[in-house]
């Protein structure tokens, strides 16, 4: 119908040229006036004009359509077409694609914005390194887990060489377990990466998942397991030796009553009751030992209530006053800020930070002028941290990770379990300790809830 209308406005056009022309021919052949003979020939021309801007208008129409469709340009309109009947399909046509275009655009723009929310919001650190090593993605875990800028893979160098280098000798496809040193602590992450290729560009997206809690629990649980197995068969041992030295020990004195006092087996007699006395104490010693050690191996249950930080440091305050006194040992709390609350099993935390406390104690036995810090504040990813902090001799970095084995103590009459049982409090709150110097020397242990 269209292209009909189109063939009838052409005809209509040449036949009026045609006629324009044999008029203007007659003119300039049998009149003399120039005047009307220049006003036809004006006319001839703008019908030859009008002719060709009317045959090429669907051309330059299909050109600005085509070329918008070239630059993704949805904002076009060919609504000037609607008003010629000869062109009113083909305008419908392009206004139908158009709107499509522009639809598709809205729902890619829609899925774009999706997918950045989704990868911006997702717990696990990703990033995106380009060919060149420059950073090119850093989601909102990525930004939190590096807490300073980052725009170069060079800069992996500032949490450790080792781990820039585990970074950079990631396989795609494979993953590994990197250890990462920032300001606030170390952290073990799982790191895994893969290549992608768009418009002819390689870039590799890496993701780094924290796993301190996970490798802590299986840690504890490992120990756990190895501590419930050694006690079993130590007091299945130890008892009968127990029982029998203690026995042995009755009837050789029961003999050595009946004994003259100069017979010649008196002193061998003697020396076997004190031998097994001794047997008998120490087997005794061990089962007591065991005893005490067994409570790491139990399964701790969580009750988790908000607990003010404020009254917690001051009952922890209360309770230690003697010991801290009778040490001459400056102690002093701080929580920012004072409304902080910490959401924990409130005995569990008590257990937690006496033993910390008392750890500091411990340390500064030989200090003239001991001082120790309790203090909360929440720290640059929003977890409240708790620290512990002294001014005795510190631990020396390579028993900071040793300390948390069960059984390994740094005093003389420690029992190796205190900070062990720390560690499995904070595990089971999904949090972890960590171990630094304090500024001017000692030791600061902290949790993070």
């Amino acid at each position: 119908m269209g292209s009909n209308r189109f063939r009838l406005g052409v005809t209509l056009r040449v036949a009026a040229l045609i006629v324009t022309a044999v008029l203007v021919t007659w003119m300039l052949e049998h009149t003399p006036w120039y005047v009307s003979i220049a006003v036809c020939a004006a006319v001839l021309l703008g019908q030859v004009l009008e002719l060709i801007h009317y045959t090429m208008r669907s051309n330059r129409e299909v050109a600005r359509f085509l070329d918008a469709i070239s630059f993704d340009d949805a904002t076009q309109t060919f609504s000037g077409l609607s008003g010629d009947s000869a062109f009113r399909e083909l305008g419908a046509a392009m206004g139908i694609v158009q709107d499509r275009l522009r639809r598709g655009r809205k729902e890619r723009e829609e899925q774009a914005r999706y997918l950045h929310s989704l990868v911006s919001h997702v717990p696990v650190a990703l990033i995106a390194i380009g060919q060149d090593g420059d950073v090119q993605l850093l989601n909102l875990a990525a930004r939190r887990l590096f807490e300073s800028p980052l725009t170069e893979a060079v800069l992996f160098q500032r949490h450790g060489l080792s781990f820039a280098a585990g970074i950079d000798a990631l396989l795609p496809g494979n993953t590994a377990i990197v250890r990462m040193e920032r300001a606030s602590g170390s952290l073990q992450l799982k790191a895994a990466a893969t290549d992608l290729t768009i418009g002819g560009v390689r870039r590799r997206i890496i993701s780094l998942q924290n796993i301190e809690s996970e490798m802590s629990a299986q840690e504890l649980a490992a120990w756990q397991s190895v501590i419930r197995v050694m006690a079993h068969e130590v007091m299945n041992s130890l008892t009968p030796v127990s029982s029998l030295s203690a026995t042995a020990r009755d009837l050789v004195q029961g003999v050595l009553k009946h004994l003259p006092a100069d017979d010649v087996n008196a002193a061998a007699l003697k020396d076997a009751v004190e031998a097994l006395e001794i047997l008998a104490r120490r087997s005794e010693g061990l089962l007591n030992f065991v005893q005490s050690h067994r409570r790491i191996t139990g399964r701790m249950v969580t009750k988790l209530d908000m607990l003010p930080v404020q009254r917690l440091f001051a009952r922890l305050h209360r309770l230690l006053a003697g010991d801290l006194a009778g040490r001459h040992i400056q102690f002093t709390t701080s929580v920012q800020p004072e409304t902080l609350e910490v959401s924990a099993d409130a005995d569990l935390l008590d257990q937690a930070l006496i033993n910390l406390v008392r750890n500091a104690i411990d340390a500064l036995q030989d200090s003239a002028n001991g001082s120790i810090v309790l203090s909360a504040r929440r720290d640059v990813d929003g977890r409240v941290a708790i620290s512990v902090a002294d001014n005795g001799p510190g631990i020396a970095p390579e028993q900071r990770e040793k300390v948390f084995v069960p059984f390994f103590t740094t005093k003389k009459r420690g029992s190796g379990v205190g900070l062990t049982l720390v560690k499995q409090i904070a595990a089971v709150h999904g949090s972890k300790v960590e171990i630094s110097q304090t500024s001017g020397g000692g030791a600061t242990l902290r949790m993070r809830f």
